[in-house]
């Protein structure tokens, strides 16, 4: 078997895709269709976007953390672990959104791999004891509810109300805060609020602010560079023992988030088509892999914040028709993708692409695999 290919810091080699037995035609149309559907949504004023891209208008939208304006639709494909394409600026950091969510699971699977969370049925409220858990729903709440987004958790997070993300159409604001909370595991709602506990919550397992903890657990060892930058909100500053640290935010719904460039997002993404190695170095367990990918009970498409299953909510098709169905990909407003492909060893990575011509592009890459 020959050997698996890593790119060194600041050198990722580029190989031409006939060289891989790939169809170049076929692979330049896929990269045009992408430019064809681009996202044209605020490409000058994303303060704007990021405020009316949700489909309700939601209460207490005032942004907290940091945004900038987008920069063009860009891209990359890596087969074997080469760059076989790219297009766009792939040194530019962008906001990344959700994504960012990708980034926060791993930092609860590092603390899971080293023995800080010793089950991840555990009840969290274990594990930082405080206001956070007065209500008595809140207290049965289990890691992995918060990782599936299945928490129901009830609270307030930096001045955001928890149904304030995404609220129903046409509830005033009595009935958004008297509204039914289901027991923790039998609902699934996509809640950024939620998202941020959890990050609080890693924050107080390790003792650490995460992006110093994703810096020197990952994104250092995979060759990143140092522009990325992980910002939670101006009010988000919290004492954990002698030191203040800002809790971060799990994506750039009220600002902040992970800003990052597409290389350093194609590395995170090879690190887990690489099953959590690196070179002869174990980054991530293939345990946490494996559990990350594993639909839950209740949402078949979803398995650990921010990882997409090539799967319908009820598990009857594959969202995407020609992808495998252990495919997977962590996915971002605008839309901001980093799609993984272990049958076909193919990570891509594609920015401020309409979210509706994302499967579509991803159907003409594998065809120009055949």
């Amino acid at each position: 078997m020959p050997q698996l290919y890593y790119p060194e810091p600041d050198n990722w080699e580029r190989k031409n895709p006939d060289s891989l037995k790939v169809n170049k035609n076929l692979l330049t149309k896929a990269i045009d269709y992408s430019k064809l559907h681009e996202n044209k949504s605020s490409i000058k004023n994303m303060q704007m976007f990021t405020r009316t891209a949700s489909a309700t208008k939601e209460p207490h939208d005032e942004l907290l953390g940091p945004v900038q304006e987008r920069g063009e639709l860009t891209g990359m494909i890596i087969k074997n672990g080469y760059i076989i394409a790219e297009w766009g600026d792939v040194n530019r950091v962008d906001m990344t959104f959700s994504v960012t969510k990708s980034f926060v699971s791993t930092t609860v699977g590092l603390a899971y791999d080293e023995g800080l969370i010793s089950d991840l049925n555990d009840k969290v409220h274990k594990y930082m004891p405080g206001e956070h858990f007065n209500d008595q729903n809140n207290k049965l709440i289990t890691w992995d509810h918060l990782l599936r987004q299945v928490s129901e958790w009830k609270g307030n997070m930096w001045g955001k109300p928890d149904w304030a993300d995404r609220p129903p159409v046409g509830l005033s604001f009595d009935e958004l805060e008297n509204q039914k909370y289901f027991k923790p595991g039998e609902r699934y709602k996509y809640n950024d609020v939620r998202v941020n506990f959890l990050a609080l919550l890693s924050a107080h397992v390790w003792k650490e602010s995460l992006p110093k903890v994703l810096k020197q657990k990952v994104m250092n060892p995979i060759g990143a560079s140092d522009n990325w930058k992980w910002h939670g909100y101006k009010n988000s500053w919290i004492n954990i023992g002698d030191q203040k640290i800002q809790s971060v935010s799990g994506g750039g719904h009220w600002g902040g988030g992970m800003f990052i460039n597409a290389l350093d997002q194609a590395r995170f993404g090879y690190l887990f088509l690489r099953n959590g190695m690196w070179n002869d170095k174990r980054i991530i367990s293939e345990d946490w892999i494996k559990k990350a990918s594993s639909p839950g009970s209740v949402n078949k498409s979803y398995g650990f914040m921010n990882w997409f299953l090539n799967s319908t909510e009820d598990g009857t098709d594959k969202k995407i028709k020609s992808a495998p169905s252990n495919a997977i990909y962590f996915s971002g407003l605008g839309s901001n993708i980093i799609y993984i492909d272990w049958e076909h060893d193919l990570v891509v990575v594609v920015r401020w692409i309409d979210s509706d011509y994302f499967s579509g592009f991803i159907d003409l890459i594998l065809k120009s695999l055949k």
